[in-house]
């Protein structure tokens, strides 16, 4: 399965967590404790994950929650899927700019978060939907 090409939501085998968040700087440390829990749940489930799955996904979900917080205007959704051999990290916003790769610069302080995102990941992308995009980050399980 690619990204964003998930199973029936109905499917009783489907390992999801969704949450809605209002905004606010508090839900970038929000998102991290739902990782926690989701990868909990993985580990309940018998999923054989790498030792460093953890802490990628904790980054990688807070990063594209910060990017959302920061970029679009209103409420954002983070969701969780296991899919095949990764973690689909979906954080979807209102806002209707996509994401974009900063020119190298050594002296940049911060701004690096999707380059983060897309080194830890397989596959990186933005979809638009009704009210902005989502953005799709595919995280090995290995």
């Amino acid at each position: 399965m690619t990204p964003a090409h998930r199973p029936d939501a109905a499917d009783a085998s489907v390992v999801s967590s969704v949450v809605e968040f209002r905004g606010g700087s508090a839900m970038i440390p929000a998102s991290r404790d739902v990782v926690h829990g989701f990868v909990d749940r993985l580990g309940d489930r018998g999923v054989d994950l790498a030792d460093s799955f953890l802490d990628a996904a904790r980054l990688v979900a807070s990063e594209l929650v910060t990017n959302a917080l920061r970029h679009a205007p209103g409420p954002c959704r983070l969701e969780l899927t296991l899919v095949d051999d990764g973690v689909e990290i979906a954080v979807s916003d209102t806002g209707e700019g996509y994401p974009t790769f900063l020119p190298r610069d050594p002296l940049r302080v911060g701004r690096h978060g999707l380059e983060i995102v897309t080194r830890l990941c397989d596959e990186v992308i933005t979809k638009p939907n009704a009210t902005g995009k989502t953005v799709y980050a595919r995280l090995p399980l290995r």
